[in-house]
């Protein structure tokens, strides 16, 4: 067994683990950093099969991004776990039946892909090029429109995201800047002036308090 070999066995095991972790932990921040794990095996794996550019982008997309944006989002909300887990044996039935139904289906697609075929002869000078470097020039020369395109849709929904995220809301509290700066410490607190004791009052009498009513 080569070394190539025993890393992509080890690889694998872990992110096994940790992809069967993600469904199973209770706790959804573990969860999260479990597909975090799983995320970082499969770049491993993809730079054990030389390609180098899809590995990184799956660690800064994925990892760098994505998965960052999740564990904010799950550790800013205050999720009740018991209330999650409630029902889970009523719909598991359901939900091991479409399991196994699209593991049947991936296993399907994926067994034509492991016939034995005819390797293409490599020249020695498409074997010293990098794969990046090759992936670049035929993204930017040969699919140059469609990237500009789709630059040009992804500005335009940050825009909106922008926009629809500072539109007025009546709900929303809101804090001027500039009035926070410019506040003084003599308009936050008035001082008045009170006299230390007061006389008692006299008490009334219950007679008085009836000839008052009659």
């Amino acid at each position: 067994m080569s070394v190539t070999t025993g890393l992509f066995y080890i690889f694998s095991v872990v992110m096994l683990v940790a992809a069967f972790r993600v469904i199973t932990a209770r706790n959804p921040v573990h969860a999260v950093l479990f597909l975090v794990l799983t995320f970082f095996q499969a770049a491993l794996i993809w730079m054990l099969l030389k390609a180098e550019f899809l590995s990184i982008v799956l660690v800064l997309v994925y990892v760098g991004a994505v998965m960052v944006l999740f564990l904010f989002v799950v550790m800013m909300m205050d999720i009740n776990v018991e209330s999650l887990r409630l029902g889970f044996w009523k719909h598991f039935p359901l939900a091991a039946v479409v399991g196994v139904v699209i593991a049947l289906e991936m296993s399907a697609v994926l067994m034509g892909g492991f016939r034995v075929v005819d390797e293409p002869q490599v020249t020695s000078a498409v074997a010293g090029a990098s794969n990046t470097k090759e992936l670049g020039k035929l993204l930017y020369t040969q699919y140059l429109y469609p990237i500009e395109v789709a630059a040009a849709i992804l500005l335009v929904a940050m825009i909106a995201a922008i926009a629809l995220t500072l539109r007025a809301r009546k709900d929303s509290k809101y804090v001027s800047p500039g009035d926070q700066v410019r506040v003084r410490s003599r308009d936050r607190m008035v001082v008045v002036k009170m006299d230390a004791t007061r006389e008692a009052l006299e008490p009334v009498s219950t007679g008085a308090q009836a000839e008052t009513k009659v």
